[in-house]
Parts: C-alpha cells; structure tokens; sequence
C-alpha cells in the first residue's frame, strides 16, 4: 500500500480528541452487544447466512440514511485508492473476526482484537506522519506479547481457531486506517453503506466455501439479527466519527474499553470463564494502553485538517 494513497492531512485539537474518544467508547459498547446478538443468531443458521443478512440489513439502513441526507454513493470519490483497500480490509476483518465470534469463546477473541490500536498506532506513524514516541512504541511491543499470551502459541490449549481473530484484527486495523485517509467528500453513511456490502460479500463467499443451505429465517434467528443490525449500525457510525474527528494514535486507545464490554458479556451472557492466560494477556493490553494514553503529548500532527465532520 503506497503512503501517497493513505497521506490525509489533518491537525485537531484536545478537544477533537475528547469528542473523538467519547465516540471510540460508544462505538465499542456497541461493537460488544453486536458480536453477542451475532453469536447468539449463529446459533440458529449458519454463519455464512447470519452474515449476509446482517450485512444486507446495514446496508439498506445506511443506503436510507445516505439517501435522505442526499449523498452520492457513486463517483470519483469512491474509486480512489483508500476506499478500495477500506473496502478490501473490511472484508477481511469481518469474514474472520465474526467466524472468530462464532467458533471460539467471545471473551477470548475480544481480547485478541484489542489488539487493533497497537496496529493503527504504528501504521499511523508511517503512513500519517504522526510523531509516536518511545512511551508507545513500547506500548506497542507490550501489547503484542500479551496478544501472544492470549493466543498461547505452544500451550496444550492452543487452538489454530484463535488465529481467525488475529486476522480479523488486522482487517479491522487496516480498515480504521484507511477510513481516516476517506476523500473528505465521503460521508460515515456512505462509508457505513460500503462497508455493510463488504459484510454481505463476505457471508456470500464463506456459504458458498462451505456449501450451506439458506433456509428461511426464523422469528429466534431474525430477533438477534436485527438486534445486530440497529447495534451494529449505529456502532459504525460512532467509530467512523471517532476515526475522522481526533488523532487516530489519541482515540484509538480508547478501543480497550471494549474488553469490558465483551468479557462481562461473555461471562453473564455466556456463562464463559476466563483463563489464567487470557487474564494476564489482558492485563499486559491495558498496561500498554495505559502508556499509550501516557504518552499522548508526544503525537503532534504537521498538517492542516481537510476532514470533514
């Protein structure tokens, strides 16, 4: 991916980086209950077709939310660089991150994607030019050896499963990044529209690989899946605000809160019970984001902004 397609310019202020945590944190109680509702539907049909309802339904909710605000969803634009590997990330994150959520503990796998601001931390000094120092790239190694306590590479318990949620999170790293290089003229319902299609193909080719039968839905599978749907719509839109508001190596931290979230909602919901690994995985992701928020002062931008709100 060339830096020239990912180069946006941007410079905010403390209080753009307030806003944009304040919308991080609401993104990722909302990712939470999304990932339980989809879970929950994976009960009732295969994955592969939980996926292309979910994402048929986000995107017709985003395609009317687009359509009242009179939004172009076709146009230069949208064919540049950074919405074609947006779109590709986003297929990715999503096709392996929700067979992570289907196939292995919920708790475990949102530790795993805790993972994603010690990706978009690092890719945002390369490619945005935002000055990360030695406070967060130290945070950075912290928290990749606690992905790798999580994963348990070598341990009797590990499972080749937990690697879909380490894909997924780099889809989702890779999908924030580009979402902050969007062309400024690209709206969060357009962006939201795009990347519920991404979902859509995604449940597509996996019931196609699998060869699963579409049966028709039924009131237990449809429930959670429009659960899922509003959630998770309104979800994007908070993460999409939170991304093209602050910094992203300022508001991405604020992603941790999402182990909150997911491990109650994994041990209420359930009934899972976290492992000695995966506690001390977890404790070594928040210390690293702890020095990461530490270390916020030493990120400044060099660029005017060109994002629009």
């Amino acid at each position: 991916m060339s830096t020239a397609a990912l180069n946006p310019t941007v410079a905010t202020t403390n209080r753009d980086n307030l806003i944009g945590s304040i919308w991080m944190v609401a993104a990722m109680g909302l990712f939470a209950i999304e990932d339980a509702s989809i879970k929950v539907a994976s009960t009732h049909a295969p994955i592969g077709q939980v996926l292309m309802l979910f994402g048929l339904g986000g995107a017709v909710l985003f395609a009317l939310v687009a359509a009242k605000r009179g939004d172009r969803l076709m146009g230069p634009a949208l064919q540049s660089s950074s919405m074609r590997y947006r779109m590709l990330f986003e297929f990715a994150g999503r096709l392996f991150y929700s067979m992570a959520v289907v196939l292995t503990p919920l708790s475990a796998t949102t530790v795993i994607l805790q993972a994603t601001p010690l990706v978009v931390v690092a890719c945002a000094a390369m490619l945005f030019r935002e000055r990360v120092g030695i406070r967060r790239w130290s945070a950075v190694f912290v928290g990749l050896a606690g992905v790798i306590v999580v994963v348990g590479p070598g341990r009797d318990s590990f499972s080749v499963l937990s690697l879909l949620a380490v894909l997924g999170m780099l889809g989702f790293a890779g999908r924030d990044l580009a979402s902050r290089a969007a062309p400024p003229t690209v709206t969060t319902a357009v962006l939201g529209l795009y990347g519920f299609i991404s979902v859509l193909m995604a449940g597509c080719l996996l019931a196609i690989w699998k060869g699963e039968p579409f049966s028709s839905p039924e009131f237990l599978l449809l429930l959670p899946l429009v659960v899922a749907v509003c959630v998770g719509v309104a979800a994007y839109a908070c993460l999409m605000k939170a991304m093209r508001t602050g910094d992203v190596s300022a508001v991405t931290p604020f992603r941790y809160s999402r182990l909150l979230f997911g491990i109650g909602l994994g041990i209420f919901w359930f009934q899972e019970s976290p492992s000695t690994p995966m506690v001390a995985g977890s404790a070594l992701i928040v210390v690293s984001g702890l020095i990461i928020l530490g270390g916020r002062r030493d990120i400044e931008s060099s660029k005017p902004s060109t994002i629009s709100q």
